[in-house]
């Protein structure tokens, strides 16, 4: 990235209103492609950042990540826990097929059927914490949806990552 780019966004990178680092990202991605920006002008994240910023290069844009095991076979039907953990699952395996890696993702939307702002929650909080959690650090977007493509399907998630090298 430029020189005079990259000292921009490194100044404006995780903050809060204090201008302290964001507690959910203390360090830059491992990604050196990657810069992440918060404009003091936009309310502070919990987590995740406004912007995000990726050098030229190679991109992977994975197609919806849904909670189905190796058959096929729908997991976890009334389990929104057991879904989030194979769409995690799920997520990851397709990422290491393009030698990717979660701290590489630039850019997540989480679909979770509902309305409801604790379920949303849940389901966000659940992904932070699973081995996917680190590509929720950049831009993302979680969303409550009527419904999603299989029947009994709770949640999916759609990235797209700045392959690395």
């Amino acid at each position: 990235m430029h020189g005079a780019i990259r000292a921009r966004l490194t100044r404006m990178s995780p903050r809060t209103p204090a201008n302290q680092p964001t507690p959910a990202s203390p360090r830059p991605p491992a990604n050196p492609r990657i810069a992440l920006v918060n404009p003091e002008q936009l309310h502070p994240t919990p987590g995740y950042h406004h912007i995000t910023v990726v050098e030229a290069g190679r991109t992977a844009y994975l197609a919806g990540q849904c909670p189905l095991d190796a058959n096929g076979d729908l997991v976890g039907p009334e389990s929104l826990n057991d879904q989030i953990d194979q769409v995690a699952a799920n997520a990851v395996a397709a990422l290491a097929a393009v030698a990717a890696r979660p701290e590489d993702v630039v850019r997540s939307v989480v679909y979770v059927c509902g309305d409801e702002s604790a379920v949303l929650g849940a389901a966000w909080h659940r992904l932070n914490r699973s081995v996917l959690g680190p590509a929720f650090r950049t831009a993302a977007t979680l969303l409550g949806v009527a419904s999603l493509g299989f029947r009994g399907q709770l949640v999916e998630v759609d990235l797209t990552a700045a392959l690395p090298g």
